[in-house]
Parts: structure tokens; C-alpha cells; sequence
């Protein structure tokens, strides 16, 4: 047996133990939920390859499996990632990287254990696909920006305390070069939330505006107008949080069509039994692709590989619920409830399958349009030649917009 994997053994084992010491200090049917999850953010175990006194130990990203699954056998709580997980894949990441230690200790506390859910003000009406062009305004006056402008498709911004932000900060310089990135109040009085009705009946999605909404330099990340870099590592970090999560075998969209098909044998065909095989097999490579690049960011920063697993996640998505829409005939054309509501989430597997085909018709826009993520992978995973752009050093105030 190696050193090194002798040492791997060694820290999972005090991993384990650090969890039974939770667990004895805090027992889960005793305690309150959120106490309990701040008490284990407070002892390292949140996210273990976070720095000590930021939910971490410093200790390799794959042991996390081992904390999670000693207190997942004793009935722990967890922090409900799914309602929390644009603060989660998205926030945190770019606030460790790019944040002061004052940001770190303020924000990533409450954002893990669930008291404050983030949303992402970074998509524009006027914008399109190309996020470079923004035209959001923040402009310094004293120890503040003042912000300007119109926000679109922005997930849960009706529950948020709090959302990451890009907004033009030098007009005069190419459209890359003026962005710069901020942490937003959204309780700020300025801050209007309306929401986006879609085609699912619900609204999920809202429009924001911000009229001179004050943010504090404070809550700036990295440095003025260096902020499209920053948010590269917010957007590869969505991309793999929303392409390559973690599900088991005949998880996500597959699992619901697999059991009708179980279930249900008068309405097999031997074209739906082909068409069914193939998604199959594919949704199955795409699982153990997210497996694969989940182990990548072991070793650092999450690379352009997981545009691919998005554009993957969209497609198998769409193919998937229209062939389940097909399967079930007369049925798969019935659809539960348009009532107009504004979840916490979405849930694929939860409803029907009228709303299954109906949601996934988003996931080709939502994260970055597949048409965008396919000159990614051509460009920066496989090398191809970029295509032309005239705009690139432009002042961004004489683009034509």
C-alpha cells in the first residue's frame, strides 16, 4: 500500500471522526435544523476543502463523500441544496476566489446552512446570448456605486437577500474590459422584482430593476473593471452545477420514462423500445461524464468541459420528456396545474409529464444558450478557430445596439 494512500485512509478516518463528534455534541433529532447546520459548518465538515473557519479543513474536495454519508446514515439534516444552489454552485465559488476576508466571513456562512438564498442579476433584455454586451450601469460616488439598469431570467431574485451582480462600469473602454462585479442588497429600495409567467404556468424566473441602488465598494469582488473574469468562475461553476450533478443510475429526466415503460407494457412500440434504449445509454454516459469531471475539480478551478455537459444536460432533457410525452399517447398531452405560482424550485421528477416537456424547452437558454456553449467547446475544449468578431476592441458605448 502507498504513502498516499495510506494518508487518504488516515484523513477520512478523522473525517469520520469529526462527524461522530458532531453528531454526539449535536443530535440530529434533537436539534434544531438550522443550529445543527451551523454547527457543522462551524466544525469544517460544510464543505471540507473550503480554509478552516469557512465551513472547511483544507482537506481534499472527494472526502467530502465521507462526511456526507456518515451524517446522511444517522439522519442528519442537510441544507436543502436545491432551494439554496445558485448561492451554492455559483456564489460561494466566486466569493472564495475573489472575495476579501471580511466577504468571505460574512457571506458564506449564512449562505451555506440556508438563512440567505442568492440569486444571479447577470442576464439582460438587451443583451441577448452575448452577456459581454450589458448595459446595466454602476457608477462611484463617494464609497458607492450607484446602479442602473434592467436584469432578466433570474432564478428565485423573489426569494433572494442577496445576488451576484455584473453591471458596465467604463463605457469608453471595449465591452470585456468595463464590467465590473458586485454583491447586491436586493432588499435595497431600489430593487424591483416583477415576475416572468412561463410557459409552464409558473413563474420561477423574474425580471429585476434596479434604479439607483446603492452598493457599498465593500461589496465589490475582485477589482474594477476586471469583472468578466470574476464572473467566468461563477459561470463555468453554474455550468457544472446544472450539467454535471451528481444522480444515481436512472436518475433525473430518464428515471420517470423508464418506469412507465416498466409499468406500463400496451404502450410499447418497437420504434419507442429503440428510441427509449438509445436516450438510455446516452443519459447514462452523460451520468458518468458529470462523474468524471466532479472528480476533475479535485485537483483546482473547473474547466470549459462542463459547457459540454450542459449543452448535454439540455438536449437529452428536451429529447427525453418529448419522447415521454409521446410514450403516454392522449395522456402525456394532459397537464396538472396552470396555477400561477412562484416556486422555491424546480422539480423534473416531482410532476407530470406535461410539465416535464414543457420546463426542459428552457434548459437550452437558461445557463447559457446551447448556440454559445457550442463555440465554447469548439473553441477552448477542442481548438477550433474562433470565428470572427469584429466588436472585440470596440469602445462598448459605439457598439450598435
Amino acid at each position: 500500500m502507498s504513502e498516499e494512500t495510506t494518508g487518504a485512509d488516515a484523513a477520512a478516518a478523522e473525517l469520520r471522526r469529526r462527524a461522530q463528534e458532531l453528531l454526539a455534541a449535536h443530535p440530529p433529532l434533537e436539534t434544531d435544523q438550522l443550529d445543527f447546520l451551523k454547527a457543522r459548518f462551524d466544525a469544517g465538515l460544510a464543505w471540507v476543502h473550503y480554509p478552516e473557519g469557512l465551513g472547511g479543513l483544507g482537506a481534499p474536495r472527494a472526502l467530502q463523500a465521507v462526511v456526507d454519508a456518515e451524517l446522511e446514515a444517522a439522519g442528519a439534516p442537510d441544507n436543502d441544496p436545491r432551494r439554496i444552489g445558485i448561492g451554492l454552485g455559483m456564489a460561494a465559488p466566486t466569493v472564495l476566489r475573489f472575495g476579501t476576508e471580511e466577504q468571505k466571513s460574512r457571506f458564506l456562512r449564512p449562505l451555506w446552512v440556508g438563512e440567505e438564498v442568492w440569486c444571479q442579476l447577470f442576464s439582460e433584455p438587451g443583451a441577448g446570448s452575448d452577456l459581454a454586451a450589458l448595459g446595466t450601469r454602476a457608477v462611484r460616488e463617494g464609497d458607492d456605486w450607484v446602479v442602473n439598469g434592467q436584469k432578466v431570467w433570474t432564478s428565485s431574485a423573489h426569494l433572494a437577500r442577496w445576488a451576484i451582480l455584473i453591471a458596465r462600469t467604463d463605457p469608453d473602454v471595449p465591452k470585456h474590459a468595463g464590467i465590473t462585479y458586485f454583491i447586491c442588497d436586493m432588499t435595497d429600495p431600489g430593487v424591483e422584482v416583477r415576475p416572468l409567467r412561463q410557459i409552464t404556468g409558473e413563474a420561477e424566473f423574474n425580471e429585476v430593476f434596479l434604479t439607483n441602488v446603492r452598493i457599498p465598494d465593500a461589496h465589490r469582488l475582485g477589482e474594477v473593471g476586471d469583472g468578466w473574469r470574476v464572473a467566468q468562475t461563477t459561470l463555468m461553476n453554474e455550468r457544472v452545477s446544472i450539467g454535471g450533478m451528481r444522480i444515481p443510475r436512472e436518475g433525473g429526466m430518464i428515471g420517470p420514462i423508464s418506469q412507465t415503460w416498466r409499468q406500463r407494457p400496451e404502450l410499447r412500440t418497437h420504434d419507442l423500445h429503440q428510441r427509449l434504449l438509445k436516450l438510455w445509454v446516452e443519459a447514462e454516459v452523460a451520468r458518468l461524464s458529470g462523474e468524471r469531471l466532479r472528480q476533475q475539480l479535485v485537483a483546482g478551478q473547473p474547466g470549459h468541459e462542463g459547457s459540454g455537459m450542459k449543452l448535454a444536460f439540455a438536449r437529452l432533457n428536451q429529447e427525453i420528456s418529448g419522447l415521454e410525452v409521446e410514450l403516454r399517447g392522449e395522456e402525456g398531452l394532459l397537464y396538472d396545474d396552470w396555477t400561477m405560482r412562484r416556486p422555491e424550485l424546480v422539480d423534473f421528477t416531482g410532476r407530470d409529464a406535461g410539465y416535464r416537456y414543457l420546463r426542459s424547452k428552457g434548459n437550452s437558454i437558461e445557463g447559457g444558450t446551447s448556440e454559445v456553449l457550442l463555440n465554447i467547446v469548439a473553441e477552448r475544449v477542442l481548438g477550433l478557430p474562433a470565428e470572427p468578431r469584429t466588436d472585440k476592441d470596440v469602445a462598448w458605448k459605439d457598439l450598435a445596439r
